[in-house]
């Protein structure tokens, strides 16, 4: 993955890729990304609930 500081409209972006030729990346600013680190334990409860092996 690869993680980049970006910018939208002067305010400051986090830009998450899964690599260079990704087309359709995550980005998110400072007020989202707040919000994931208040709820970070429950995203990663959230994932091994539903996060089904690859076989």
């Amino acid at each position: 993955m690869l993680i980049e500081e970006s910018e939208y409209m002067g305010k400051p972006m986090l830009v998450l890729k899964n690599d260079d030729k990704d087309r359709f990346p995550f980005s998110f600013g400072l007020a989202k990304a707040k919000k994931v680190l208040e709820a970070v334990e429950d995203i990663k409860k959230f994932v091994e609930k539903h996060d089904v092996p690859k076989e």
